[in-house]
C-alpha cells in the first residue's frame, strides 16, 4: 500500500508511564498479585521513569512479568485494563501525543501503536486515542489463561519486521519513540522523531540529524532530573527491586529458597 503511516511507541512516548507496570495496584486489589509483588511493580515503574531501560533491562523485566502472569485469567485482565483505564492511564497520556495523532489522522495517515507491551493492555489505550491499528507482544493463552510463554516479543528488529509486513510506504512514513531499542524502526522511516529520548537515542538522533521533541503535558513524575541524581536514584531503586523480586513470591503460594 502507498499510504504513509505514523508509528508510535507507547511508553514514555504516548503515555508518561509504563503500560506493563501501571496496573500493579489494580492487579493487587483484584487478587492477582501479592502486596510485595505490587510494591516490586511500583519500584520497577519508578526506575523506568527515572532512567529508562536498556534492551537487557527490558528483557529481564519481561521475564519476571511472564513468570508473574502465568495462570492469570485473560478475561479478568482485560476487564481490569478496560474498567480502570481512566484512573490509571488516561491521566498519563501526553496532550502533545494526542494532538500529534489527531494531526496525522487529518493528513490521511494511518496511525499505528507499536509497543512491546501486550495486546490486552494496549488495546484500551488505542481505543481511547482513536487508533485502530496496534502491533504488540503476544502471550500464549490456554483454556482462557496465560501460560507465561511469549509468542511474539514486539521489540527492536521485530518491530521493523512486522511494520514492513504491513506494506506501508516507509519512506513517507513517520515514527516516534523514546528508546534506543527502537532505532531500527526510526531508521527505516523517512520522518523519524525522538520523543523524550534516553541517552543513547538522543546521541543517535544528534548524530543523524533526527529531530528531538519533549512531551511534558502531563508533567512526568520525574521530568529530566540531574543525571547524577538520576543515576544514583536508579541504582537504589533497581537494587530494591531486585531484592523484592528475590525475596517475594512471583506467584501466590510459591517462595524462593
Amino acid at each position: 500500500m502507498s499510504t504513509p503511516a505514523a508509528f508510535f511507541d507507547l511508553d514514555k512516548t504516548v503515555i508518561a508511564t509504563s503500560s506493563a507496570l501501571a496496573y500493579g495496584r489494580q492487579f493487587f486489589k483484584n487478587g492477582l498479585i501479592t502486596a510485595s509483588q505490587a510494591l516490586a511493580l511500583s519500584y520497577a515503574q519508578t526506575a523506568f521513569l527515572l532512567q529508562g531501560w536498556s534492551g537487557g533491562q527490558m528483557d529481564s523485566t519481561r521475564d519476571k512479568l511472564l513468570e508473574m502472569v502465568a495462570g492469570w485469567d485473560v478475561a479478568k485482565v482485560a476487564e481490569i485494563a478496560q474498567t480502570t483505564l481512566h484512573e490509571v492511564v488516561t491521566p498519563a497520556i501526553y496532550e502533545e501525543a494526542r494532538e500529534l495523532i489527531a494531526w496525522h489522522k487529518r493528513q490521511g495517515h494511518d496511525v499505528v501503536i507499536v509497543s512491546a507491551s501486550v495486546r490486552d493492555l494496549v488495546a484500551p489505550i488505542a481505543t481511547e486515542l482513536g487508533v485502530d491499528r496496534i502491533l504488540t507482544s503476544e502471550l500464549e493463552v490456554r483454556d482462557g489463561k496465560y501460560t507465561g510463554k511469549l509468542l511474539t516479543y514486539n521489540k527492536g528488529v521485530t518491530k521493523i519486521t512486522r511494520v514492513t509486513e504491513m506494506g506501508y510506504a516507509l519512506g513517507q512514513s513517520y515514527a516516534y519513540s523514546d528508546s534506543e531499542t527502537d532505532i531500527p524502526l526510526l531508521a527505516a522511516v523517512g520522518h523519524p522523531v525522538a520523543v523524550n529520548p534516553d541517552k543513547n537515542l538522543a546521541q543517535w538522533a544528534a548524530d543523524n540529524g533526527v529531530p528531538i521533541r519533549r512531551f511534558s503535558n502531563p508533567v512526568p513524575l520525574f521530568p529530566h532530573p540531574n543525571p547524577w541524581v538520576t543515576a544514583g536514584a536508579a541504582i537504589v531503586l533497581i537494587g530494591a527491586l531486585i531484592a523484592i523480586f528475590w525475596r517475594s513470591p512471583l506467584l501466590p503460594g510459591h517462595r524462593r529458597t
